[in-house]
């Protein structure tokens, strides 16, 4: 280790005494020193964590800075040589310079073995981003150690993807209005931004964030060690996912950054028992903000709850630090964060017993088995024809998983839905049939229902909005394939051997958290291609709902409300319960932890939740592809947009469903072949929930190459296209409907 864990507490620019510097918009919760227990415990945490490899080794650690060192100099001769084409003054010329910044965990210094490096390139003003996806892409191309070269020009932050001499790296671009660039640029400057072209801000931002958070705690080989704990605990917990709306490594970074500030002169040890007194006690959602926000005048938009109304519906909110000010956490659903929640209060459990010798600290890096504890789950699988196809779908589908965990929120008899960010290869469907298939496992908790009998749980509408979505982007972004296929199945968790691979599941069970017993499921397998043009998708906050106005004070009238959610009336006659994560009073106490106040963000709004207005829906259990007639009479009237927070009625129950024909019957059994699901399953309680499965087909009317061979030939262009072209791909669809019984 580079640091001694009982070394005398420092601050960056001092060598003495306790720290007189002030960090974060509060004051500390507590300034006392580690005392010798701490050090031990401290160092007992580093033996812990050796084993998982988040610590490089020295050789590798120079071969990385021998890499970025070429890089660098390649960089620099680069924009020599375009400098040099475009005439520019000898003087100039020499002087021009140009630099490679690094971000993300190797810049933050938590980087782990084997992980790739997040690179800035800074150029002057004369180099356009052109040339660097041109004439230093073909630089790329001619050095030997470079193997597995691309470009991804039109991505939201562009970026040219390489190994170099085995390590991975991500090159952006930036360039400043600067006539040359200097050694010593600190990219923390805000007048940098100023002119710049939003693609070469956004490219700027993760250097700006990066060093910020260095900047702005105590101790940095503390904060460094306790991030290495942390990151480690959350991806064995499976909680370690930006695009899946959990927490990404920057968000990680900031929360543990804000508990340095709290307890700046603590250690590793005790600081990672904090993060989980601090954060299992937060009041969601008031930000995490790790210093004030500033206003630079550059009118590029930031994170402000009081002029932004689409930002009052962020749920766990964590701010970035550097100017334009973003939520890092955007993606954050109500499952997530409940999910989350409890995370962390069952780490503040563990390390409660690790501090008083009741544990060690291996016990807070034992993965529990996703597999063991919920009774329901949903498994998403995507395939395509050849791994080149699969790569570019799995990651479509992936980036929107988090849309269909939105919609089985709202479902009325769901009260979590838990995505797995782990995905697995898929059994093949046909083995003598070249495909590539990725999996991913939803686990689902139903609520308890009283005084209910014969209730629908129906999952079609759910499945098909994400469905929708997928296939939408696909096709608008030229990307869609004819083999490219989304399947849905609704599993039980006895089932799961069958498409899991052993060493997942053959692990210690735990305790199940669903509140109602479920038998043996039925086939409800799902084999969605095209969606028709007239699904819904899931809108954006700020146009389905009404804000609430904020305090001007920056107080909340409901500080300890949860996030906004509201319910919706069920036309089951149900009276549905709201979902909302679990709010903690910071007065609870866990140990000896009962006389801190976890300090929130007084400076800026919390987010009081809009009124709670009562909403019907009546969703059909089926979709025809082909425009589905709207419901006659007052049903009609009902159906609102989708609206953020409402949780979904059900479908209507079975008998209003269309019956199936035989041959629907048959193509249905022949589906559900890969899961042979037993019907000698005992129930413990009471309550049984039973499985239907009615299917529709549709007319054919066009179909897939048409679809796609119309789209090259037509003249418009798809992107601009929000809905799916008139006459989709015709599908058989499945509904997946749950009967509960009491």
């Amino acid at each position: 280790m580079p640091f001694s864990v009982c070394s005398p507490v420092t601050t960056q620019g001092s060598q003495t005494q306790l720290p007189q510097k002030h960090y974060g918009i509060t004051s500390p919760i507590s300034l006392a020193a580690p005392k010798e227990t701490d050090c031990l415990l401290t160092q007992k945490l580093i033996e812990t964590l050796k084993p998982f490899g988040v610590f490089e080794e020295e050789e590798e650690l120079q071969r990385r800075i021998l890499i970025l060192g070429k890089l660098n100099n390649l960089v620099k001769e680069w924009i020599r040589e375009i400098s040099e084409s475009k005439n520019l003054p000898q003087s100039v010329i020499e002087n021009v310079g140009g630099k490679i910044f690094t971000f993300g965990s190797y810049r933050l210094g938590v980087h782990t073995k084997g992980a790739d490096i997040d690179a800035l390139c800074v150029a002057p003003r004369h180099v356009d981003r052109s040339d660097f996806f041109t004439s230093f892409y073909e630089k790329l191309k001619l050095q030997e150690e470079v193997k597995d070269l691309r470009a991804v020009e039109e991505a939201f932050v562009p970026v040219i993807k390489l190994c170099f001499d085995g390590i991975e790296i991500d090159i952006l671009f930036a360039r400043l209005a600067l006539q040359t660039i200097p050694e010593d640029l600190d990219l923390r400057d805000d007048s940098l931004l100023k002119n710049l072209d939003i693609r070469c801000i956004r490219s700027l931002n993760g250097c700006r964030v990066t060093d910020e958070i260095l900047h702005l705690v105590p101790n940095i080989d503390n904060f460094r060690l306790t991030l290495r704990a942390i990151k480690l605990w959350a991806k064995r917990h499976n909680i370690y996912s930006n695009i899946l709306g959990f927490l990404g490594g920057v968000s990680w970074a900031m929360l543990v950054a804000r508990t340095c500030q709290l307890y700046p002169n603590a250690i590793a040890s005790t600081l990672v028992h904090k993060f989980f007194l601090v954060f299992s006690k937060w009041e969601w959602p008031n930000p995490v903000l790790l210093k004030q926000p500033e206003e630079c005048n550059l009118n590029l938009p930031v994170w402000d709850p009081r002029v932004n109304p689409s930002d009052r519906y962020h749920l766990m909110p964590i701010i970035t630090p550097a100017y334009p000010q973003q939520n890092s956490t955007y993606n954050v659903s109500v499952s997530t964060r409940m999910v989350m929640v409890e995370e962390f209060k069952q780490g503040l459990a563990i390390t409660d017993e690790i501090l008083l010798s009741k544990a060690e600290w291996s016990k807070l890096f034992e993965a529990p088995n996703f597999f063991q504890k919920y009774k329901h789950y949903i498994v998403l699988l995507a395939s395509a024809p050849t791994e080149k196809q699969r790569l570019e779908w799995v990651g479509l589908v992936e980036s929107k998983i988090r849309i269909l965990v939105g919609s089985l929120e709202k479902n009325e008899f769901i009260t979590l839905a838990h995505v797995n960010p782990q995905s697995f290869p898929a059994p093949k469907e046909n083995p003598d049939k070249e495909e590539f298939r990725t999996m991913w496992v939803i686990g689902l908790v139903f609520k308890k229902t009283e005084n209910s009998e014969n209730l629908s749980v129906d999952l079609t509408y759910d499945i098909q909005s994400f469905t929708d979505t997928v296939y939408r982007q696909a096709i608008n972004s030229k990307m869609f394939e004819v083999d490219m296929k989304i399947a849905a199945m609704h599993v039980k968790r006895k089932q799961l051997h069958q498409l899991l691979p052993n060493h997942v599941l053959q692990k210690k069970k735990k305790h199940s958290t669903e509140g109602v017993r479920l038998t043996p499921l039925n086939d409800s397998s799902l084999d969605l291609s095209m969606d028709s043009d007239n699904s819904m998708s899931v809108p954006s906050p700020t146009s389905a709902m009404k804000t609430s106005p904020l305090n001007s004070s920056g107080s909340s009238q409901g500080r300890n409300s949860p996030a906004p959610a509201v319910t919706a009336a069920s036309v089951t006659n149900i009276q549905a319960t709201e979902v909302s994560a679990p709010q903690v009073n910071s007065s609870e106490s866990s140990g000896g932890t009962a006389s801190e106040s976890i300090p929130q963000t007084a400076t800026q709004p919390a987010i009081s939740p809009p009124p709670k207005p009562t909403v019907s829906r009546v969703v059909s259990s089926t979709r025809l592809v082909n425009p589905a007639p709207r419901p006659s009479g007052n049903a009609a009237a009902k159906i609102p947009n989708p609206i953020v927070g409402v949780k979904r009625t059900s479908s209507p129950h079975k008998e209003e469903s269309p019956k199936k024909t035989r041959t629907e019957e048959d193509e249905t059994s022949e589906d559900a072949n890969c899961l042979a699901l037993s019907g000698h399953d005992k129930t413990e309680t009471k309550e049984q929930l039973d499985t239907e499965t009615s299917t529709t087909q549709s007319e054919t009317i066009q179909t897939a190459a048409s679809l796609l061979a119309s789209q090259k030939t037509s003249s418009t262009d798809l992107s601009d296209i929000p809905a799916l072209p008139a006459n989709p791909i015709p599908v058989i669809k499945n509904s997946i409907k749950l009967r509960l019984n009491r």
